[in-house]
């Protein structure tokens, strides 16, 4: 039996950056009846926030929630009723800036401009740098077909690798890319979570979509956590409910 287990956000919980649907909503809700459940993913606490937090139903446990914005650099957890800050690791001025030039440098080296964008491309998240490369308001349609074998990106990141040495460069989202300190990723986050919970990696179970070399789940598989890949979303309601009767049973 697992303790905990840990999700991405998009691809794997919901759609490109829209909120939960019912089903998983529900589906999380059985799920935390049995285990604790955390959500470690790139975004920032607001995208959490309609994302994951407001679209939970009433029945769910959410103290025994973990939400983890951008790539666990931040923890929220919920207490007497409300969202609290556990902690938060900021990239200063200085290395914001180094990592916004280095994304249009990349870009015009690489050549993979987008010929239409929709709203800003690049997200200071505090502990984190995004960048989008159709927006982050581009329609999930047009996302959803601009690189979907994650192809450009990989040269990008490639790219970026080269002038940002000492960062962490992964691919996440439909279109995006996430760029932390060295040695933040899923499976840093993964252990920051584990000693703030006591729950150890090893009783951890994490499911992703980007659950390969280069993918952004990827890293929670080095760390020594049982991995299970999906698809998309539907298919991780269907683990979730077996692993959910499977709790019951013992």
């Amino acid at each position: 039996m697992k303790k905990l287990v840990a999700f991405d956000l998009d691809g794997t919980l919901a759609l490109s950056k829209q909120a939960l649907k019912d089903d998983m909503g529900e589906t999380l809700a059985d799920l935390l009846t049995v285990a604790d459940v955390a959500v470690i993913s790139g975004g920032d606490w607001p995208q959490f926030e309609k994302q994951v937090a407001s679209r939970l139903p009433e029945r769910a446990d959410r103290d025994r929630l973990w939400l983890m914005p951008t790539t666990g650099t931040k923890l929220y957890v919920h207490r007497d009723g409300a969202w609290k800050t556990v902690y938060a690791e900021l990239f200063d001025d200085a290395e914001k800036q180094k990592i916004i030039q280095a994304f249009g440098q990349s870009l015009e080296a690489t050549g993979f401009v987008p010929e239409q964008t929709w709203g800003e491309r690049i997200e200071d998240r505090g502990s984190q740098i995004t960048f989008s490369a159709l927006g982050q308001q581009a329609p999930l349609e047009a996302k959803e077909t601009w690189d979907p074998d994650f192809a450009k990106r990989k040269v990008i990141q490639a790219d970026l690798r080269q002038r940002l040495p000492g960062l962490a460069i992964n691919m996440g989202g439909a279109t995006s890319i996430d760029i932390t300190r060295e040695g933040v990723d899923k499976g840093y986050g993964l252990r920051k979570l584990a000693a703030e919970s006591g729950i150890q990696l090893g009783e951890m179970l994490f499911i992703g979509d980007a659950i390969f070399p280069g993918g952004n789940d990827y890293p929670a598989h080095e760390a020594g956590v049982d991995c299970v890949r999906v698809r998309d979303p539907q298919e991780t309601i269907s683990v979730v409910t077996a692993i959910v009767a499977c709790q019951k049973q013992g």
